[in-house]
């Protein structure tokens, strides 16, 4: 017999290609994982994986093994949540993707009181802006910002919109002028959001009409909103924000909303999550709570 603990080890090394890779992610020595699927293989008679020296690849049994796994564990899954619907009390590990910012300032204090609300909740939280993958990466939950691809395997639900506004230090506007619409934009320095040689456009609605796109001159670019804001302050010129980021710094004076009557584009923010039957009671709490409190600490 197979000893279950052993399953998401080769479903790791399965979708992560290495035993390296897989060790890396299941905080694990390459030796153990390897040990593992040896142990395995000799369990159950058969080669899962070709080696070679830098990779390994599922065999076909390895490959028709891995999908009855799969299968299994959400069978497992779902039996887990059947079971855990009828108790009143939550308990069990959640682990979730944040994007860095929106996370460590907003979402994080909404968490992280559910600790004391439930002592058998547990939490890991992840701060990253990259997309990351439920089942190679391990997550339960993640939160993304503005469009979702398609994707038949996930559910996903919009708990809050974020509000985006052009924004300026004082400083800045008095030695360069105030832009009064979206065309002086280019005649003024801008910091851009730009990750992976990709550049964030600027979204502005418009009545009747589709969303405006401008795509900034800018000789500095940033992937990180917390530098942009402080660029911004420090007089490196326009930058397009989400409210809930500035609106301590508008109030110091340190940050000026600028073009206010233009309308401020809306991305959403939603909570993903694998496709599954049964939703664990621990997984709903989370959705709900981030559902009802994200708006307000957005503001």
């Amino acid at each position: 017999m197979l000893d279950l603990r052993d399953i998401p080890v080769f479903i790791q090394t399965a979708e992560s290609g290495s035993f390296s890779a897989a060790a890396t992610r299941l905080h694990l020595t390459r030796s153990a994982v390897a040990k593992t699927i040896a142990r395995m293989e000799q369990r159950l008679g058969v080669r899962l994986f070709h080696r070679t020296t830098r990779s390994q690849s599922l065999t076909e049994e390895g490959i028709l093994f891995h999908e009855r796994c799969l299968k299994a564990l959400e069978e497992i899954r779902a039996g887990e949540a059947m079971l855990e619907s009828g108790r009143k009390e939550i308990r069990g590990r959640l682990r979730i993707s944040l994007p860095v910012v929106l996370g460590r300032t907003c979402i994080a204090p909404i968490l992280t009181p559910l600790l004391a609300e439930h002592p058998g909740l547990e939490l890991d939280l992840a701060f990253s802006d990259r997309l990351v993958d439920f089942l190679e990466d391990g997550f339960d939950l993640a939160v993304r910002n503005g469009a979702l691809r398609d994707d038949s395997d996930v559910m996903s639900r919009v708990i809050a919109r974020q509000r985006m506004i052009v924004c300026a230090s004082p400083a800045y506007l008095d030695a360069h002028g105030e832009p009064q619409t979206l065309e002086d934009i280019d005649r003024h320095e801008t910091i851009i959001y730009a990750r992976s040689g990709i550049k964030r456009s600027w979204l502005f609605p418009t009545p009747d009409m589709p969303t405006r796109s401008v795509v900034p001159r800018a000789r500095l670019q940033l992937d990180d909103l917390e530098a942009i804001a402080d660029a911004a302050c420090a007089g490196g010129g326009l930058a397009w924000m989400p409210c809930w980021l500035v609106r301590d710094r508008i109030a110091e004076g340190r940050l000026r909303q600028v073009l206010p009557s233009t309308q401020g584009f809306a991305f959403p923010s939603h909570v993903v999550w694998p496709k599954s039957p049964v939703m664990l009671p621990r997984t709903r709490l989370v959705i709900d709570r981030l559902a009802a409190e994200l708006p307000l600490a957005m503001g």
